[in-house]
């Protein structure tokens, strides 16, 4: 069987609404996918264990807002569901169906509920009613930028839902490198 390591590095964003954009640094994460065979427009099915997979929560440590770090306490941690889809050799190009729970926290005080968040991530450009972006396709390196546009539903909560303006629209920003998991050490 093939796999396929995916790392995630520094260089991440994440808008959700009118809000600016979070600077995210996601190094550390990442996880394998399964690769199926090549067809004959030279795709090839990728497919990751949600459950193995790992992407490092937007903190104080991590992330930057208005070029200031998150306030300590406030945590939120990203939990995969599902990464999924497709990648082409020749052009580099990845389109992947990632959904996700995006659970806020402020220390042990208060925890949100989850914001379910449902895209396709792909190394094209995106574009929504507010957000925008091109994403990167994979270089002789095996560095991507993916790029994804959601639209995130209310939670229920009412001042949590005013306060984040849902259901509104959030575009995601994944800078990665892709390496054949043989070439990791073990």
């Amino acid at each position: 069987m093939t796999t396929l390591q995916l790392l995630t590095q520094p260089g991440c964003g994440l808008l959700i609404g009118r809000y600016p954009r979070f600077r995210y640094n996601a190094s550390g994460g990442g996880g394998r996918a399964t690769l199926g065979p090549q067809d004959r427009a030279g795709w090839q099915i990728l497919s990751f264990d949600p459950a193995a997979l790992t992407i490092p929560a937007l903190n104080w440590r991590t992330t930057r807002f208005l070029g200031v770090p998150l306030p300590p306490g406030l945590s939120i941690a990203v939990h995969p569901e599902r990464l999924e889809g497709r990648w082409q050799l020749a052009t580099g190009a990845l389109e992947l169906q990632f959904e996700a729970r995006f659970r806020f926290a402020f220390a042990d005080l208060y925890q949100a509920p989850d914001l379910l968040v449902r895209t396709q991530l792909t190394t094209k450009a995106v574009q929504g009613q507010r957000h925008g972006a091109r994403g990167q396709p994979l270089d002789g390196h095996g560095q991507a930028l993916l790029v994804g546009i959601a639209t995130v539903q209310p939670t229920g909560v009412a001042w949590f839902d005013r306060f984040l303006g849902l259901p509104d629209e959030a575009l995601a920003q994944l800078r990665c490198c892709f390496q054949p998991a043989a070439a990791l050490p073990t």
